[in-house]
């Protein structure tokens, strides 16, 4: 099984871009407070960020659909709903074609599940090999992360979720305002930031360290492009983001959709933590 195209890989690529700038502990409050008297553009820019932040931060969950292309030109779609009010988990469906699964799920569409940092995959039961009889592939985030990448993923709080990636639009040296747009019918205004590795805080070593198989996902990029658009609810429509031959793009919609998301049965499972990590040279 050719785990670097499935979408295990595929999967947790765009759960590390999404997550890849929450950076801080600063409370983005302090950041709108602060932007209430400055005058330059870039502070209100980063006040109508803040505001944003706080309001997404606020409904904890949303209906998304998502596209990912790590540098193939065949994007692979996703959709379903992410929560990250206590910590970040997802219930999605995945293009089985695109994601080059069609092996293991006979369906167009394969259901995938993050909980507790640790993603799942629903596949047709295979008569032998490693998934022998299994409904479900389970793959640890240190899989592709490292050990010290992976803890940025797990734990609660900011990791993995929207919000953190708006919050890190403020550690950003480059940040423009390129006007309005409309985007799925709503008028929104359109920002750009680009970020540096050292950024990106806690979710750096996820990016650099030795174990971590991110940095040959995105072809050794060191900066990251970030795009958002806000409508006048002060909640992103769009989150658009490149780094290197990697881009992910993320539409909103529905923000409070929260469902409760659970892991599959220990016993439905195939753990494929530890043959990823070999396959991909970490053992």
């Amino acid at each position: 099984m050719k785990l670097r195209h499935t979408t295990v890989w595929v999967g947790l690529t765009a759960a590390a871009l999404v997550a890849a700038t929450g950076c801080g502990s600063e409370a983005a409050k302090d950041t709108a407070d602060k932007a209430a008297d400055a005058v330059t553009n870039t502070d209100k820019i980063m006040a109508a960020l803040a505001r944003a932040t706080d309001r997404t931060e606020e409904l904890g969950s949303a209906e998304v659909s998502m596209s990912t292309d790590l540098g193939t030109g065949t994007p692979i779609a996703m959709d379903g709903t992410y929560s990250w009010g206590n910590g970040m988990a997802y219930d999605i469906q995945m293009d089985t074609k695109a994601a080059q699964m069609e092996s293991l799920q006979d369906d167009p569409t394969i259901h995938c599940l993050l909980v507790d940092g640790v993603y799942y995959y629903d596949v047709d039961p295979q008569a032998s090999g490693p998934i022998a009889g299994k409904e479900w592939i389970k793959v640890d985030s240190s899989a592709v992360f490292g050990e010290s990448g992976s803890q940025a993923y797990k734990g609660g709080g900011d990791s993995g979720n929207p919000t953190a990636s708006l919050k890190g639009l403020k550690y950003a040296d480059d940040v423009e305002d390129l006007g309005t747009e409309t985007i799925n019918g709503q008028s929104t205004t359109h920002y750009r930031a680009v970020l540096d590795q050292e950024d990106m805080g806690q979710f750096k070593e996820a990016y650099s360290g030795e174990d971590s198989m991110l940095g040959d996902m995105t072809g050794g990029a060191s900066t990251m492009e970030m795009d958002i658009w806000v409508n006048d609810k002060d909640l992103p429509v769009r989150l658009k983001q490149v780094m290197g031959s990697m881009t992910v793009s993320m539409d909103f919609a529905k923000f409070g959709a929260t469902k409760d998301i659970d892991a599959p049965p220990a016993g439905q499972t195939a753990d494929l933590t530890e043959a990823l990590k070999e396959a991909n040279g970490q053992q």
